[in-house]
């Protein structure tokens, strides 16, 4: 098996179809923990490695699938390219795991319903997630297709395209697809292996991995001398990993002794890795898994989500305050009070970190130059950008972006 080279994150409002288009590319379910399968809605960030398979025979867009015989001319498929989907919540109260999910991705599917009026408020906000994040290459995916009339789908469409008017993404593809009955995936196919291209990775230098998910892999009952150390899931950034490296983890984990809240860089050894299967090295690109010696209470219930993984000394330092200037979005869902008042709290994300920000000191007018101490510490240095979440109206919004100075 060969490692996914690129991820791809679906975005888009809540029950517009994200994971159920996943599990019809895939044949995997991303909503896997017992609170989303009640609830009906994303609320962990899921994944799922899609291998994509080109038919020798068929033309253009109908030669590529994801199953190994061609449903068009039942020819044997050749594969043609592995990469990783990540599953974003769509619900308003979640966005600071969109922002997560954004900073590891190469381009995303942007996930609207033709049976809904466009744009549903947190589908304005993943567009906005998406313009701060970088993302170069999105493609509209219209679902549920087949739940409307002709009409109601063109109406839909142009919506569409009046929304991405102005934006980075003005002309992107717009593809009508039908998850449930398999209408057009092998067109979203095509357009991902033509549009969405795998980027030029830096394997020379430190490697950096960003984690999206930490696991305790042992059952219930398991005995001691059976228990496997902790594992770390993101994605690697830069560089190569290997196993038997010595890693460091930042800022680590949370030691609270005599009321007082620290974090502790943690140093282990990669004592395995699965990237699309067991590995020797795991490259950037594509979701990679880090198994380690690490007691697993360390890592259970995405406990290490946010740190950062590298060689010991190489990663950036780890802060509890920072200088940002912050650009606030051009297009906004809510109406926010101008400038920033003392202590008012901001949700910042950088990487797949999520944190408090408080604002040191009153800020007025349109000064962009703002002081935080930040609630949990981060790893990040002078040049990285935050993402932006506000509050108003007793609501988080997406605010803009911040770059520390």
């Amino acid at each position: 098996m060969t490692q996914a080279e690129l991820n791809i994150m679906t975005s888009g409002h809540v029950d517009h179809g994200k994971s159920t288009l996943v599990w019809s590319l895939t044949g995997i379910f991303p909503d896997t923990h017992s609170e989303e399968i009640k609830r009906g809605i994303t609320i962990k960030l899921g994944y799922a490695d899609l291998l994509i398979r080109e038919c020798p025979k068929c033309a253009a867009p109908n030669n590529f699938t994801a199953k190994e015989k061609c449903p068009a001319c039942t020819s044997e498929t050749k594969p043609a390219r592995r990469i990783s989907l990540l599953d974003a919540p769509g619900h308003e109260t979640l966005m600071a795991t969109v922002v997560a999910a954004s900073s590891v991705v190469d381009g995303a599917l942007f996930i609207v319903a033709a049976n809904e009026e466009c744009p549903q408020p947190q589908t304005m906000e993943h567009l906005m997630v998406l313009e701060a994040a970088g993302v170069k290459k999105i493609i509209v995916v219209q679902t549920k297709v087949d739940l409307v009339e002709k009409p109601q789908a063109a109406k839909n469409h142009k919506q569409i395209i009046d929304l991405l008017k102005g934006s980075a993404f003005e002309g992107s593809p717009i593809i009508p697809v039908s998850a449930i009955n398999g209408t057009n995936l092998d067109v979203l196919l095509y357009a991902i292996q033509t549009l969405i291209l795998t980027p030029v990775r830096d394997e020379a230098a430190q490697p950096l991995m960003y984690i999206a998910r930490s696991f305790d892999i042992n059952v219930p009952g398991t005995k001691p001398t059976k228990i496997g150390g902790g594992v770390l899931g993101g994605s690697i950034v830069r560089g190569i990993l290997s196993e038997g490296d010595d890693i460091e983890i930042l800022p680590g984990y949370l030691e609270v002794r005599k009321e007082r809240e620290t974090y502790k860089p943690i140093r282990t050894k990669i004592t395995s890795l699965n990237a699309g299967g067991a590995a020797k090295q795991a490259r950037p690109g594509g979701l990679v898994g880090v198994g380690t010696s690490l007691d697993p209470a360390l890592t259970r219930a995405d406990a290490l989500v946010g740190n950062v993984i590298g060689r010991p000394g190489t990663l950036p330092p780890v802060v509890n305050s920072c200088n940002l200037e912050i650009t606030p979005m051009k297009r906004q869902m809510a109406k926010f009070s101008e400038g920033f008042v003392e202590n008012e709290p901001l949700v910042l994300g950088i990487g797949t970190a999520t944190t408090v920000g408080f604002v040191l000191g009153k800020v007025k007018g349109n000064r962009k130059a703002v002081e935080v101490k930040l609630k949990k510490p981060v790893c990040a240095k002078a040049g990285d950008t935050f993402a932006i979440l506000r509050r108003t109206n007793s609501r988080w919004h997406f605010y803009g972006t911040a770059k520390v100075v």
